[in-house]
């Protein structure tokens, strides 16, 4: 239970708690907080953050309640990240819902530390408290802010899910407001970072498309981020002569985006950044790495040697060092078609005598020469994971394509887009004899064989197991190739 206590005459009730507040002016009320804040759970916080949300209190007064509620929020959102790395898609309507509610308590608090600076004198009535002016904002207040944002950026990461309409912008006017105050290198006391790195964290996460990664990637792209966000180098100015030139419209409820793939409209007033040095830094790591040094003496995670945390690496060298256009065009569709998912079930469906298995109906959206993206419309659709293998077939087709789940997206328990990148339009199933000791200790296991193409892409026969089966460990719980 929350409680706020204070002499009050005028009381507020709320659920799970009680708010005393004593007004004596339009912009003086006064509020108190006990010394720690005991809540039920998120829901408790979040009314009670909705309602501080309607008070105009001044900030001096304000910032005790603000420092109780920003490290419960933040030790609450700490302790669920690693749970929400590992939920498949689509996510159940009950975690959904803690879900949200832990992303808008992040946005309110967010907002209400950037309440002041959004006020103007012109609102100001006579005999009013004049507002709170933008340089008595403490930069602490101006990270946390951006803290709480990225936070909220990095849960969608996690869960497929677009951003808070607003957020990103947001984001922007936060670091903006921390750039006029000229303290956008300052480490505030208690911080883990200066304000800059902070900010740049959460937009390179955002440059790294983040829904073509699986939950546990994206977390050690999160703590990659803290320690190497510094190597952006934001004073570049010639987009023509760097690959790895990006460029922020602050007005713009986005991330960053490569001038490689899209420049900026004319007299569009944008801030430029190179990930150049990041990239340097990124290609020297990966050389160390396959050349045996152990991950910690580089200050990486121990998942960076891995198989699965070298692939993460060299996609973010792409991505951040030369991001480049697309391929292929996309072709707007509305035609349905059938997919398979589970790779037992994908064995079943790739027999020779073909036996029967589970599909669910999805409508293509739009497709390209190597793949599809596509909607849920009805059916089962099991548990889906970034890098999980599935195969679709569609509704004039005769064969079944075998794809690989390049992206997710699910705003919600009902709604599932996959980006699907095709691997090969014919399978057939095997199977891999896993010696040991002796010959009646021997294992097979089933494994799908992609044959071998014309095209110098696959001029070899491929073989598709789930992963761990050779030996690798089972890092995830994906196919590979």
């Amino acid at each position: 239970m929350t409680t706020f206590d204070s002499t009050s005459h005028s009381e507020g009730t709320a659920s799970g708690g009680h708010l005393r507040v004593s007004p004596t002016g339009p912009r003086d009320s006064v509020v108190s907080v006990a010394p720690s804040i005991k809540a039920r759970g998120i829901d408790d916080v979040l009314e009670h953050l909705r309602i501080l949300k309607t008070l105009n209190i001044q900030l001096e007064k304000k910032t005790p309640i603000l420092n109780n509620f920003y490290k419960l929020i933040i030790g609450t959102v700490d302790a669920r990240l690693r749970s929400l790395s590992t939920m498949p898609l689509p996510i159940p309507s009950k975690p959904r819902q803690v879900i949200r509610n832990m992303q808008e308590a992040l946005e309110i608090l967010a907002g209400i530390l950037l309440i002041p600076l959004a006020e103007k004198s012109n609102d100001v009535a006579p005999g009013d408290t004049p507002p709170v002016s933008v340089d008595s904002l403490s930069p602490l207040a101006l990270w946390r802010a951006l803290h709480l944002l990225s936070r909220h950026l990095l849960i969608s990461s996690l869960t497929a899910a677009s951003p808070g309409v607003g957020i990103w912008k947001q984001l922007h006017h936060a670091y903006s407001l921390a750039f006029q105050q000229g303290v956008t290198h300052v480490i505030p006391e208690g911080a883990a970072c200066s304000l800059e790195e902070e900010y740049f964290a959460a937009i390179l996460l955002g440059c790294a498309q983040p829904t073509s990664f699986t939950g546990r990637e994206v977390i050690f792209l999160d703590t990659y981020l803290g320690y190497f966000s510094k190597q952006v180098d934001v004073n570049q100015r010639d987009p023509e002569e760097n690959p790895a030139m990006f460029w922020i419209n602050p007005e713009s409820d986005v991330s960053a985006m490569p001038y490689s793939r899209k420049p900026p409209a004319p007299d569009t007033p944008v801030h430029n950044f190179s990930c150049y040095r990041l990239a340097a830094l990124l290609e020297s790591q990966l050389a160390a790495l396959k050349s045996g040094t152990p991950p910690e003496q580089i200050n990486l995670p121990s998942f960076a040697a891995k198989p699965a945390g070298l692939g993460v690496l060299t996609r973010l060298l792409h991505l951040w060092g030369s991001p480049g256009k697309r391929r292929f065009p996309r072709r707007i569709q509305n035609h349905r078609c059938k997919l398979c998912f589970g790779f037992s079930n994908l064995c079943r469906l790739y027999k020779v005598e073909q036996q029967a298995v589970e599909t669910s109906v999805w409508m293509v959206t739009n497709e390209s020469p190597d793949g599809y993206t596509v909607m849920h419309i009805s059916g089962k659709t099991r548990a889906i994971t970034v890098g999980d293998i599935a195969a679709l077939r569609t509704e004039t087709g005769d064969r079944w394509q075998l794809c690989i789940i390049r992206w997710a997206l699910s705003e919600n328990r009902e709604h599932i887009e996959l980006g699907l990148q095709t691997l090969s339009s014919h399978a057939y199933t095997a199977e891999i004899a896993l010696p040991e000791k002796t010959a009646d200790d021997t294992c097979y296991r089933p494994a799908l064989v992609l044959p071998a193409t014309n095209s110098s892409l696959r001029p070899n026969e491929v073989l598709v197991v789930p992963s761990g089966v050779l030996g690798g460990g089972a890092e995830e719980p994906r196919a590979g190739h």
